[in-house]
């Protein structure tokens, strides 16, 4: 993997993720990101790029096998003010 990006916009922007080292080229790999999270609405997207250049796509074309479902990943949340 060559990297990851973190969008906190539901995909209108991005910005780069901190990789952890990688044990080898075909396994999963751990990634951080430092966000100073203010009260409200987010749509949080994750995506990886590999090495050859290519970014899992926003969407994947539908086919019955539910094949190749590589798309980015989105999360809804929100956040609330604590109580002091």
């Amino acid at each position: 993997m060559a990297g990851v990006e973190v969008s906190l916009d539901g995909g209108a922007s991005w910005a780069p993720a901190e990789l952890a080292a990688q044990p080898s080229p075909w396994a999963w790999a751990g990634w951080t990101f430092e966000w100073d999270a203010a009260p409200g609405s987010y749509e949080l997207c994750s995506r990886a790029t590999d090495a050859a250049g290519n970014t899992q796509p926003a969407q994947v074309p539908w086919n019955t096998g539910g094949y190749a479902n590589n798309a980015l990943h989105r999360v809804r949340v929100t956040v609330r003010e604590m109580p002091r």
